[in-house]
């Protein structure tokens, strides 16, 4: 500054100057202005960032409304004594809610140390960590440094669950603050723990694990109680990274980040030092990569019967609790559900066992493939083949391939064989330019194919399910016991005729049916007994049982009337059968027919249905659905757990009385205990058996349905693409397998027989060749006792035997003119209900011993049939010469009969002869080779 004369003048001048001291009062006025205009728009800006955030604030949840809780669980399966037999998961909900109580202290505060140290001081925002963070983008540009808390972590997860769909800055910043503001009113809700445990169940921590319970599983097969705490800090280091800090994959990222986890829980005075030192050097890392080698429950595939509840499940969640299929699916796969099985874990046990053990199966195992294969091709068209387009390929003679042949059955001698045989399809219709999409879907089946149902018919439970044979490779695989319909065989004749024959009191057990040459329409197919021709025998209907005889069923099916047997198996729940809606083509087909007599059906049935039917039965004729749950329960908003879906009470069905019932078991007791029984060596001897075989016609399909008083049992034999079985092993397997498993699961139970109804029954004595009451002294060598429902007994006399003076010629009660008369018994059958008779493919013979008519009193009375000597006959021209020849005839019988006695039959193993019917009877037809058998 110049402080001399002429500077101290310059500056007066200054001070005087009017335009300089303007000049200063617009500046301070321009600067006072644009101060003003700052501040303003600071207010401003507050204020419209105040009014912004208080919108944002205000179109978030109510807190009231939001639920914190995780959403998708894993579902859990419990057999009938309470043991978890297997794990449900869907993609995102592989989770197992734990309470705080089975969270270990080193495990919360490993999460909180890595995570949100200041978790237990802050009110759901961290602020200095927030500051911290900010700082962290302003110095360096980087945005890596986190300041959510767990609480906001809880809702992101929790409420906020679109966030991975957020593209731009204006939509994460909206969620953030939303975000922050829920953080601060959950924090007044729920208590830290509470907090912390949503949190610690809701976490991603890789391999498809949410939440810390599944993670403990899935790593080291342990509750998360059970964590140590080097295995806590495994666990923590997940949860910023999944994929990066897998410790399976990446165990050295892993590794890297347990390190700091370990180091901050010292820091923040949750562990000791000398805690840490161990932690570190544990070897944890190896016992994970030996647990994932070793057990791997997520990825196990479901057992038969695990498929068969789920199946159930699924179609009850629709039909019970009104979802569609994809709320089913999603509800019993993410709904956190326990489900209370049926199964018992001692009988699966034994059954899987018993299945499992190759080395019982008939000798030549075949293998049967199943090909599937896409192929986009070359023109940018889609190609799918199949198990049916690769046996119609190799049946085409024109192609020239080792495996052309008309009987191309896709049945090989190994497996080798049948996967070189897909190799080679694949190579014939893959041609250049084309692509295969994915794997081909190669299965190679052994062959021939089991299946087995083994129920509680006192409460319907099915405790046991076989569905195949061999390794079980897929879920929801193709099940051989509840998605499999089969033809029956002579099982079906329990259900289609004897029982609702003997309930309905149209047939009892002494009703006769004989065994000659009938068709199963007039003209029509002819019915052909397992033993082929028919023999003339006659049969009751226990002895038909016994002996599963074809003929005498289809005769009997005939009075029960097959509209009748179909209502009766509808109430036996079978679902495959078909009434008169069915159609195959625009051919109209139905069951109600008489080859339903013997289970020539439409579609066949299931495995578990038809043992339902036989359970019910043993149940004393009330028919109970199969289940295969009792009880469904979800997970409740307290923590706990409530009923979804009851299913313990019975769906139950009275089908026939009780006598109905103990007659039926009393008579197929003697299938497997009786003398002419074809079940026999199902008997293992310690306690009363009932059952019935079944036989398809060329050996298709073979079976043993059964029951003790303790359980009811089906197995089935067969081919998957129906080839005849043919070995005698292969067609007596499904007997075998019954005892196997049955023996074994009753070896420890006492001796229990069926009980028998205190009302309802008759026991009564009567002939056997009539099933009437006997004539005193002329039935007593045909005398039986026998069972009825009460009002079925016999009141009529025998109608069969005839004893007093016979015609010697044609075996008839003699006439009053009769030239040959001599005293003795005989035995003549009336003539067949007209249902029956129209059946008969020669005709009937009337060679009754008595017709029925009515005397002078109105009442009902049989009178003796007499031979065809009768007055007028005997008044006849030429009479003598008559007489003469049938006396011939007389001598010529006697002499055959007197040579066949001398030469002392023929082939003892043979099976007896007809025995000789009355003159004028005509030969039997001889039975053409189109028919129908079964056993």
């Amino acid at each position: 500054m110049n402080y001399g004369k002429r500077g101290i003048v310059n500056q007066a001048k200054a001070i005087s100057s009017g335009t300089n001291r303007w000049g200063k009062k617009f500046s301070l006025f321009g600067f006072c202005f644009l101060l003003a205009t700052v501040i303003g728009v600071m207010i401003i800006g507050a204020s419209a960032g105040i009014g912004m955030f208080n919108g944002i604030k205000d179109t978030a949840p109510d807190v009231g409304d939001i639920d914190v809780s995780p959403k998708g669980m894993s579902t859990f399966v419990y057999d009938k004594d309470g043991n978890a037999t297997r794990k449900l998961v869907a993609k995102d909900s592989n989770r197992i809610p734990i309470g705080r109580e089975q969270i270990p202290d080193d495990l919360a505060h490993a999460f909180v140390a890595i995570e949100d140290e200041r978790f237990y001081e802050h009110n759901g925002i961290d602020i200095q960590g927030i500051i911290r963070a900010g700082f962290k983008v302003i110095t360096s540009g980087n945005a890596s440094q986190g300041a959510s808390t767990i609480t906001q972590q809880l809702i992101k997860n929790n409420v906020f669950t679109d966030w991975v769909t957020e593209t731009n800055l204006l939509q994460k910043g909206k969620r953030k603050i939303q975000e922050q503001y829920l953080a601060m009113q959950i924090e007044k809700e729920y208590s830290k723990d509470e907090i912390l445990t949503e949190y610690l169940n809701t976490i991603n921590l890789s391999q498809n694990c949410l939440g810390v319970e599944a993670a403990a599983r899935r790593y080291f097969n342990k509750h998360a109680e059970e964590l140590t705490l080097s295995e806590c800090a495994v666990i923590a280091a997940i949860t910023s990274a999944p994929t990066r800090y897998n410790p399976i994959n990446n165990p050295d990222n892993n590794a890297v980040r347990r390190q700091i986890v370990l180091q901050k829980m010292v820091e923040q005075g949750y562990i000791t030092q000398v805690e840490y030192d161990q932690a570190k050097a544990d070897d944890v890392y190896s016992r994970i990569q030996t647990v994932n080698e070793e057990s791997n429950e997520d990825n196990a595939v479901n057992t038969w019967f695990d498929d068969a509840l789920i199946d159930q499940l699924l179609k009850d969640f629709q039909d019970k609790l009104g979802m569609t299929k994809e709320q089913a699916t999603a509800k019993l796969y993410s709904g956190g559900l326990k489900i209370l099985s049926t199964q018992d874990p001692h009988i699966q046990e034994i059954c899987d066992r018993v299945y499992a053990n190759e080395e019982i199966y008939p000798a030549g195992t075949k293998y049967l493939l199943n090909f599937a294969l896409t192929v986009k091709k070359a023109d940018g068209s889609t190609q799918n083949y199949s198990s049916e387009m690769l046996e119609v390929y190799f049946k085409d003679e024109s192609h020239d391939t080792p495996y052309t042949s008309k009987g191309f059955n896709r049945l090989f001698d190994s497996r080798e064989a049948a996967q070189d045989c897909a190799d080679y399809y694949q190579e014939c219709v893959v041609e250049e330019g084309d692509e295969v999409v994915g794997d081909p879907h190669v299965r190679i089946i052994p062959q021939p194919q089991v299946s087995l149902t083994i129920e509680d018919q006192h409460t319907g439970h099915v405790v046991a399910i076989i569905g195949g044979r061999g390794e079980k490779e897929d879920n929801r695989a193709f099940n051989r016991a509840t998605a499999s319909p089969r033809q029956p065989g002579s099982t079906f004749k329990i259900m289609s005729t004897y029982l609702p024959g003997i309930d309905s009191g149209k047939i009892t057990l002494a009703s006769v049916f004989q065994d000659v040459p009938t068709a199963y329409s007039p003209g029509g197919k002819v019915v052909r007994d397992w033993w082929g021709s028919s023999n003339g025998e006659w049969y009751t209907a226990r002895r038909a049982i016994a002996r599963s005889a074809n003929v005498p069923t289809v005769q009997m099916y005939a009075v029960v009337t097959p509209e009748l047997g179909y209502e009766y198996l509808k109430k036996l729940g079978f679902t495959t059968i078909v009434g008169e809606e069915g159609y195959k083509g625009d051919k109209a087909v139905n069951d109600i027919h008489l080859a339903t007599a013997l289970g020539g059906l439409t579609k066949g049935v299931l495995n578990v249905e038809l043992n339902a039917g036989f359970a019910t039965i043993a149940n004393g004729g009330e028919y109970i659905k199969p289940k295969l749950y009792t009880k469904v329960l979800q997970p409740d908003k307290n923590g706990g757990y409530e009923v979804l879906l009851d299913n313990e009470a019975p769906e139950s069905t009275r089908v026939i009385s009780e006598a109905a019932a103990y007659i039926l078991t009393d008579a197929m007791k003697g299938v497997v205990s009786g003398s002419q029984g074809t079940g026999t060596s199902v008997n293992f001897g310690t306690t009363p058996i009932a059952g019935k075989t079944g036989t398809t016609t060329d050996y298709n399909d073979v079976w043993f349905a059964g029951y003790t008083n303790y359980y009811t049992a089906t197995t089935w034999t067969g081919f998957d693409n129906n080839e005849k079985l043919k070995s005698s092993k292969e067609k007596n397997f499904s007997k075998e397998m019954w005892r196997a498993v049955m023996e074994e699961i009753h070896k420890d139970l006492p001796s229990s027989d069926f009980p028998q109804p205190s009302s309802g029954l008759v026991k009564a004595t009567v002939c056997s060749e009539s099933g009437k009451l006997p004539i005193p002294g002329v039935c007593d060598g045909t005398l039986t006792t026998e069972l009825f429902v009460e009002g079925t007994e016999p009141t009529e006399t025998c109608d069969v035997h005839y004893q007093g003076e016979i015609c010697a010629f044609d075996g008839r009660p003699a006439s009053e003119w009769c030239p040959f008369k001599t005293q003795g018994v005989v035995a003549t059958h009336p003539a067949p209900p007209p249902e029956v008779a129209r059946l008969y493919v020669n005709g009937v013979q009337d060679n009754s011993a008595y017709t029925t008519t009515t005397d002078e009193e109105g009442n009902t009375v049989q009178v003796p049939n007499t031979c065809h000597h009768t007055n007028e006959f005997m008044q006849q021209d030429g009479i003598d010469g008559i007489l003469a020849g049938e006396r011939a005839e007389m001598e010529r019988r006697a002499a055959e009969a007197a040579a066949a006695q001398a030469a002392e039959g023929g082939d003892p193993n043979g099976a007896p002869p007809a025995p000789p019917g009355p003159p004028g009877q005509p030969t039997p037809a001889p039975i053409p080779e189109d028919v129908a058998a079964g056993n």
